[in-house]
């Protein structure tokens, strides 16, 4: 009878192991995890927080350069009564700059622009770090990039930042906006002025009162303007068409940029507008432009969504201002756009215009350089 043992542990030792087969891949599952490389990488923090800084750099830098320029462009906008004379030619930009000179020195054409400075660079960092976030999730692939999908992610970009740092703005443009030589209002002063603005209410005369009153003091009590209602709505005014307006410009802006760098970078041409891709560079990701075809694109993207967005641009100056002129009642888009129209008609919405296109073109070309160029510099 045979005898059944157990196997020797030395027995199992010298069993023979198979092979442990590792899944084929082909040479184009590589290919295939590139997006998916790019996506993850989007979205890792070290990501965030260069594209980030990048774009508030890219922000700072092209809004320092066209200051002067920005703090005329508002004075004519908000219709300020010292510099309507001004309006209407490249003299009377000129002029503007002269007098402006004259009054506070070179440091008056940089009015308000440390305000600029601490909304600019919250601003252009969220607009740029959440166009990448918006863009990834919109167009994941490189068959789904359509212009709709460009400008919605643009689009959305936009209306993201200004909703976090439009306080900022309508700040900016208050300090812009004054012209005294004595007397300027403080920071603190501003933000106090604007928080106490607001929306005034009828007064009316308590029950008991109203009934031993006479007729007249009731009439007067019912017509009398009581003191105006506070509050932090107050520094979002205008922020309705701004909500309005990022649609075409921030929308336009970002779809034209990216239509003419595609364009720029045709194979017909390539040789003449790119530069040699460097060796941190992202799989997937189009070559590097030269920098005169980078200031290009971005220029024409700034003519371009200067153009589509101008004539909300000043009705949203007009209601930032609305407190420092009048009766500091808040207007509304509707009657904001009447009032322009009855003081100078469908002229009055373009008012600025040529210092827009002066101060938009390079600021635009200037902003998306730095960007892409920074991000080189990241290497992201």
């Amino acid at each position: 009878m045979p005898s059944h043992r157990p196997r020797d542990v030395a027995d199992v030792s010298r069993a023979p192991i198979a092979p442990r087969k590792e899944p084929a891949v082909c040479p184009t599952d590589d290919e295939a995890q590139v997006p998916r490389k790019t996506s993850k990488d989007k979205q890792s923090f070290d990501y965030l927080w260069k594209s980030g800084v990048a774009g508030g750099m890219a922000g700072s830098a092209a809004k320092t350069i066209v200051a002067p320029l920005d703090r005329v462009k508002i004075l004519f906008q908000s219709h300020n009564p010292h510099f309507v004379k001004y309006t209407g030619s490249w003299y009377g930009v000129g002029g503007a700059i002269k007098e402006i000179y004259h009054q506070d020195g070179p440091f008056g054409l940089f009015r308000g622009h440390s305000a600029t400075l601490l909304r600019i660079f919250p601003y252009a960092a969220i607009k740029f770090l959440a166009y990448e976030q918006i863009r990834a999730l919109v167009i994941p692939h490189k068959d789904k990039e359509t212009p709709i999908r460009r400008l919605m992610s643009g689009a959305l970009a936009g209306m993201t930042s200004v909703f976090f740092t439009y306080p900022l703005e309508v700040i900016r443009v208050r300090l812009a906006f004054e012209t005294r030589k004595e007397g300027r209002s403080s920071l603190r002063s501003i933000c106090k002025q604007i928080y106490h603005e607001g929306q005034y209410r009828k007064a009316a005369l308590p029950a008991a009162d109203a009934a031993s009153a006479s007729a007249s003091a009731v009439r007067s009590a019912a017509t009398a303007v009581a003191a105006p209602v506070p509050g932090l709505a107050n520094f979002y005014r205008g922020f309705s068409p701004t909500l309005l307006g990022m649609i075409p410009y921030a929308g336009t802006s970002f779809l034209t940029h990216d239509t003419a760098g595609d364009l720029l970078r045709h194979p017909t041409i390539a040789q003449f507008t790119t530069l040699p891709k460097p060796d941190n560079h992202t799989p997937g990701k189009p070559a590097p432009l030269r920098y005169w075809a980078e200031l290009l694109a971005g220029g024409i993207a700034g003519m371009v969504s200067q153009t589509a967005s101008y004539p909300l641009e000043v009705i949203r100056r007009r209601m930032q201002v609305g407190g420092a002129v009048g009766d500091g009642r808040r207007l509304r888009i509707g009657e904001t756009a009447r009032l322009i129209m009855r003081e100078r008609g469908i002229r009055g919405f373009f008012v600025g215009l040529t210092i827009g296109y002066a101060k938009v073109v390079p600021m635009a070309a200037a902003a998306f350089y730095t960007y892409e160029r920074l991000k080189m510099v990241f290497g992201i």
